[in-house]
């Protein structure tokens, strides 16, 4: 589980009870709602995109459309992981993206994923707008480095 690229967005997320089995541990589905979430807010908060504005007004969806999961460690219930997500590529209708979650010692799980650009209207892919392209271009120009970690570009 290696870094493919430097990070471009990082967030702090305390695991709960919803989130664990009956054993204690991070249900592992419930990653992919973690990383969901992540997303949503890499695009609000980093990118500028308002992120609901997107799916509700501007009828443009993101979904996975190939989906790769390592599962290292288990997480449990009151820990908190770091997220990181690495922008890999920039395709004409797609984007590759690295999502690995680390705990204070360890990195627990890694998702390498393909989210495709969608008009909701239709659901037919789409090109990438211009304006996310855009945001996502400088967001790959101005990746997060060692010294900053833990912050967001």
């Amino acid at each position: 589980m290696t870094e493919h690229a430097p990070v471009v967005f990082e967030r702090p997320v305390r695991i709960r009870f919803a989130h664990c089995d009956p054993a204690g541990i991070v249900f592992f589905p419930q990653y992919l709602t973690l990383t969901n979430a992540l997303v949503e807010d890499w695009f609000t908060d980093s990118l500028g995109i308002d992120y609901a504005h997107m799916i509700g007004q501007r009828r443009v969806g993101l979904p996975i459309v190939k989906l790769e999961c390592e599962f290292a460690r288990p997480s449990r219930m009151g820990e908190t992981i770091s997220l990181a997500l690495t922008l890999l590529r920039i395709g004409r209708r797609s984007l590759d993206i690295r999502i690995v979650g680390r705990g204070p010692d360890e990195v627990r799980f890694a998702a390498n994923q393909v989210l495709v650009t969608m008009s909701l209207d239709t659901g037919e892919s789409i090109g990438i707008p211009d304006d996310i392209r855009a945001a996502l271009t400088h967001a790959a120009a101005h990746p997060i480095h060692p010294e900053h970690e833990g912050t967001t570009s």
